[in-house]
Formats: structure tokens, sequence, C-alpha cells
């Protein structure tokens, strides 16, 4: 079947399955690679801790600055990618990531981390809300809570594989080379994206308005204002909680006696927890709908995280891949619904808006539970983050409310 595109040379009008696959298999790959290549970054938090003596506070702000230059850059790139498209935003935002990652290797201190870290999340800043424009706009015509679901999967294969494979590489020759080996992975899989998205003719530079202007709807484009906020602040305390829990559970690993493998072992297997429960959870979502399925594993997640600090090792790596499942529930039944309260026009500069939300939390909470862990241990810290979870449920209850169709009046 021939495609047929607007003069933008990003929007289908015709439907062209084939077409919409192709391109949520590149954003897909994009989405690997960026989920991947941040959470390798739990594997390397402890062992830059115990080369550089840094303390749990500093651990902390290594993993707020990254997680804040992501926030910070989100909306600028979504409302960038309105005039200059996203297709080189998005492939050149993932080669800076992988040359940061390349030049961690060479880092000899706390600062140089910092700093590094601080251009790898500028670079990572494009991915979702650029590929998440990209795949809604694919499927505008039908199944976009679908693909946005696989496209959110293909996020966590990476994050299954690449911590793992950091960790073997860390643990047989070390950590240097793991971080130059993924950073030369991220910077040779934004070429390809380039490349692969110019074939398609997707994310090419928009048509401007006679004006000057794009030609599109006014403002932010969200419709339903309260749905979005509701489910925004879902995702700011869904967000500071994974983020709490996945920066200091290395520690709590390595306080029981495992290795960097093992630690590694156990990010796998959250991480491939969380994939399968993408499914799992979408199976239940359409029995009982995804309100109940959200409150479900919230509630899930906070007793998961209560019980996991008082299990020996070998307890808490058969309990991980149960928790990893309720880790990525609330997110996965959520937060495709995102793209049904704004206008198409406006979903790149949304879609940042919503995750700089989620990520702005993400990097305040581990310095937060950085300076709990150095004041009444890693356990304290991770009881207040599983306490924490339940937080938004009373969310969930009011978004189930707003998105109610309105009661019809004879």
């Amino acid at each position: 079947m021939s495609k047929t595109i607007t003069p933008d040379g990003a929007t289908p009008i015709a439907a062209d399955r084939n077409w919409a696959r192709k391109t949520l298999a590149t954003c897909g790959m994009a989405h690997f690679l960026h989920d991947g290549l941040h959470d390798a970054l739990y594997v390397l938090l402890p062992l830059w801790a115990q080369m550089f003596g840094l303390s749990l506070s500093q651990v902390g702000l290594l993993k707020a600055v990254y997680s804040g230059s992501i926030a910070l850059f989100q909306v600028p790139a979504g409302i960038l990618a309105e005039r200059y498209g996203e297709r080189c935003l998005l492939a050149g935002g993932t080669v800076l990531a992988g040359v940061g990652y390349m030049l961690l290797g060479a880092a000899c201190g706390f600062a140089g981390l910092l700093l590094l870290l601080a251009l790898v999340g500028f670079g990572s800043s494009v991915q979702h809300p650029l590929s998440s424009t990209l795949v809604a706009r694919a499927y505008a015509v039908g199944g976009q809570r679908a693909a946005l679901g696989i496209y959110n999967f293909s996020g966590d294969v990476g994050k299954m594989v690449l911590p793992a494979a950091a960790a073997l590489i860390a643990g047989a020759i070390g950590w240097q080379t793991s971080v130059v080996t993924a950073g030369v992975l991220g910077a040779l899989g934004g070429i390809a994206i380039f490349a692969l998205l110019r074939i398609l003719g997707a994310g090419a530079a928009v048509q401007m308005a006679p004006t000057g202007t794009v030609a599109a709807v006014g403002g932010w484009g969200i419709g339903n204002q309260p749905a979005f906020l509701t489910i925004s602040a879902i995702n700011i305390v869904d967000t500071a909680v994974i983020y709490g829990f996945l920066t200091f559970l290395p520690f709590l690993l390595m306080e029981k006696g495992a290795s960097v493998e093992t630690v590694g072992l156990g990010l796998a297997l959250t991480f491939g927890g969380g994939a399968a429960g993408k499914f799992l959870c979408g199976v239940l979502a359409e029995k009982i709908g995804i309100i109940r399925t959200a409150v479900i594993t919230i509630l899930a997640k906070g007793l998961c995280i209560l019980v996991l600090i008082w299990l020996p090792l070998d307890g808490e790596l058969a309990l991980l891949p149960l928790l990893g499942a309720a880790l990525n529930g609330t997110s996965s039944v959520l937060y495709a619904t995102v793209a049904e309260f704004v206008d198409p026009e406006r979903h790149s500069r949304s879609f940042g808006l919503f995750y700089t939300l989620g990520m702005g939390a993400g990097a305040i909470s581990p310095v937060l539970f950085g300076v709990v862990s150095d004041l009444a241990g890693v356990p304290m810290a991770l009881t207040i983050v599983g306490l924490s979870a339940v937080l938004t449920v009373p969310f969930c209850l009011v978004l189930q409310r707003l998105m109610r169709p309105p009661a019809v009046t004879r």
C-alpha cells in the first residue's frame, strides 16, 4: 500500500499500517536505548560510591542531576519539535547521550560525574516526548493506546538487557569498559534512528503557516485539564517512588551480601517483572477497568517494598519480579491515556510537560531519600518509599470520576 502524507512529511492520512509499525519499531529502539542507559546507572552508582568514597546523599545528588537535566529540557524539546521536527532532535539527543556515557569512563571524581551525567541527561531529555509523539501520530487513525503500550514495553526490555550487561562487564572487566561500551551503543543507535526516520519520512520539520508560525491549535492543547492534572499528580508521586526505590535497591542488596553481578541480576529480575507486568496489567485492566487495576498495583507496590526490606537476599531476589510488575503496573494502564486528553497538534509539548513533572519528582526523591539513608539507614528510607506509594490511590479515584462521560440529559 502506498503511503499518503501531509506536506510536513510526518502525519499519515491514509491508514498505512506497515509504515506505522516501522515508525513504532524505530521509536521502540530509541526507548530501548535511553531506558537501558538510564537504568544501567543503578548498577554504576554503588560502584562509584565505593571507588570515590561517596555518601548516600552524594549518590542521590548524582541521580538527581541526571534526572533533573532530563526534566528541564523535555518541554523545550517538545516545543522545538513543533517547528523543526522530531527526527534531528531525537537522533541528535541519542548521540549526545551516548557520547556523554563514553566520557563517563574518564571521570575521576564526584564533580566529573555530576557534569557528565548532566550532559547525558540533556541528551536523553528528547526521547520520551518526541518518541511518544511520533508513535501517537503514526497511530492517530486507530490503535493508539496499544501502540504506546508496545512502545513502553520496549523501554522495559532495555531496562532488562543493558543494566544486566553493564553489571556483567563491570564485574568481569571494570566499570569504565562498561560505560564506554554502553556509550558506543547509544551513539550508533542515534545515527541509526536518524537514518530510519529519514527513510520513513517521519519526524521531518513541519510546514510553517504564511505568518511564520506553526499552523496548530493554540496553547498547550489540553482538552480535559482536570484529568490531565490528576494523571500528572499520579505520575509525580509514582515516579518519585520508583526512582527512590531503584536508586537504593542495589545498596540494600549489597548490605545483605550481593556481588555486583547479583545486583545486576536483581535489577534484571525487577525490570523483567516490570515488562511482564505491562501485559498482565493490560489483561487485568480489560477485565476490571484501568482505575481498579492501578489501585491494586499501587497497594501491591507499597506492600512488596515493605516486605522486601526484611527478607534475606534469596527471598529478595524471589520477590523482585512481582515487585517489578507492581512498579510498572500503574504507568502501564494509565499513561497511555495522556494522548486522549490532548489535541494531536500539541502532543510534543504536552507529553514533554507530563514527563517533566514526573522526572522532576524523580530528580528530587533520590536526594531526599539519600539524606534519610545517611541519617537512618537504607531500610528506613525504603520504608518511607513504600508508605509513600499509597498516596496515589486518592488521585486514581478522582481520575475515575473525571474520565466518566457526562450524563446525557433529556
